[in-house]
């Protein structure tokens, strides 16, 4: 019996193993302990949200969530001026507005690596293969392009 619940044990933490070390890369983006270095980050973000930057695929209402967020925020720092000084319903929620925003550019990060196991035409082994969330969205948009393009009122043109 206690073989089996070590088997079982041991099975349990080979499992978790992966998403402990996936959960250890994942990238806080927003985090800031005064006012200047908010004004900073926010600068940082925005930057970096435009065509060719790091979270240039947030789209326009995710954008303006953030911008609300980061809204809220200011008003956070206005007011305490740091982390330090603000009272713990205020720490709460600028730790809310924080995991938001990071959630959302983490999503949209072009440069997350995205993997699928698929199996090839003809085999039953599977073939992993990873490319960047950047990569997708922009085959993804050149598909849409050329679909556009390339269509007539009919259908497709050629036939």
């Amino acid at each position: 019996m206690k073989f089996k619940f070590s088997l079982v044990v041991m099975a349990a933490g080979a499992l978790l193993l992966p998403l402990a070390v996936y959960a250890s890369k994942t990238e806080t983006v927003v985090k800031a302990q005064d006012k200047d270095d908010f004004a900073a980050v926010v600068a940082a973000v925005r930057q970096q949200m435009v065509p060719g930057g790091h979270w240039e695929f947030v789209d326009s209402a995710e954008r303006k969530d953030i911008d609300g967020t980061f809204g809220e925020m200011q008003a956070l720092f206005d007011k305490y001026g740091s982390v330090d000084k603000m009272d713990k319903d205020a720490k709460v929620e600028l730790y809310a507005d924080q995991e938001h925003v990071n959630d959302i550019l983490t999503r949209r990060d072009s440069r997350k690596l995205v993997c699928k196991s698929e199996n090839p035409i003809g085999s039953n082994i599977p073939k992993r293969t990873c490319r960047t969330y950047g990569s997708i969205q922009r085959d993804r948009e050149n598909a849409q392009e050329f679909m556009q393009h390339n269509a007539t009122p009919g259908g497709m043109s050629g036939h």
